[in-house]
């Protein structure tokens, strides 16, 4: 099923299945617990980022390829850092580029989000894909300045502004997606294709990912998991590609869709 979030005509935020022929009807009850397909069919006045996460975990340096474009070794055990919630953006919203803690050097990074469905801890690779609700597109925005100078030696500066972390169009749920690891994913900016890959080039696998992340460690229902972003992002090129006022970025990943955000000044 493709689960969207949206507002309706009388601006109330619902649950609902889309169709393959565009058509969206009203989800029942909680999608972390039990729901249902109405059937009934509703207007969807504006589409919503699919989930509000509980917590947005995040996997850097997780492809070979990145790995190697920006001369870095290949991590031993994954790489995390996070963003809050509020970077959380809508299909169609503006990213924003910073402008009172002042950004140059903002960049996108394409990678496929897990939601996990059910609160676990301690999960089996072997067991990990029974706890995942599904998977989204995600945009891992990224101020490179501020991401390896600014932040003390940490990146989650660079990584947290407000509006920083589209997610959309529609949630998957996992039983339409068996194999998280072997969909292509792509960036396009302005009509151009920047990164055209696919997530078996991950390092470190989704189960791998939710095995160590539930170690010692609760993952409640809601947490997303952004797990990480194939070669081709603009600091690396040469030239940089860097975001700037008036850019319009799509995410796509194979059997999930396309998230498109225009970019906008703060």
């Amino acid at each position: 099923m493709k689960i969207i979030r949206f507002l309706d005509g009388q601006g109330e935020s619902l649950y609902g299945a889309q169709h393959d022929d565009g058509s969206v009807t009203r989800i029942e009850g909680c999608i972390f617990g039990d729901y249902r397909d109405t059937g009934e069919p509703v207007t969807v006045k504006k589409r919503l980022a699919p989930v509000k996460p509980a917590a947005v975990l995040c996997i850097g340096l997780n492809y070979r390829k990145h790995a190697e474009e920006g001369g870095a070794d290949i991590p031993e055990h994954p790489v995390l850092f996070m963003k809050m919630p509020s970077t959380v953006q809508n299909p169609g919203d503006p990213i924003l580029l910073p402008t009172r803690l002042k950004s140059d050097s903002v960049d996108y990074e394409c990678e496929l989000a897990v939601v996990i469905g059910r609160d676990c801890k301690n999960v089996s690779k072997a067991d990990a894909l029974d706890h995942v609700l599904g998977y989204t597109c995600a945009n891992d925005v990224s101020a490179r300045d501020w991401q390896k100078n600014g932040g003390g030696g940490q990146w989650c500066r660079g990584k947290t502004f407000d509006t920083f972390c589209p997610l959309g169009p529609a949630l998957v749920t996992s039983d339409e997606i068996p194999n998280p690891n072997s969909l292509g994913i792509k960036t396009v900016l302005n009509g151009e294709v920047m990164q055209d890959w696919n997530t078996d080039d991950m390092i470190f696998d989704v189960p791998t990912l939710i095995e160590f992340l539930s170690g010692s460690t609760q993952l409640v229902a809601g947490t997303v998991i952004l797990t990480g972003t194939p070669h081709g992002v603009g600091f690396a090129r040469t030239p940089p590609v860097l975001l700037k006022d008036g850019d319009e970025i799509t995410i796509e990943i194979e059997r999930i869709g396309q998230l498109t955000n225009p970019v906008k000044d703060e």
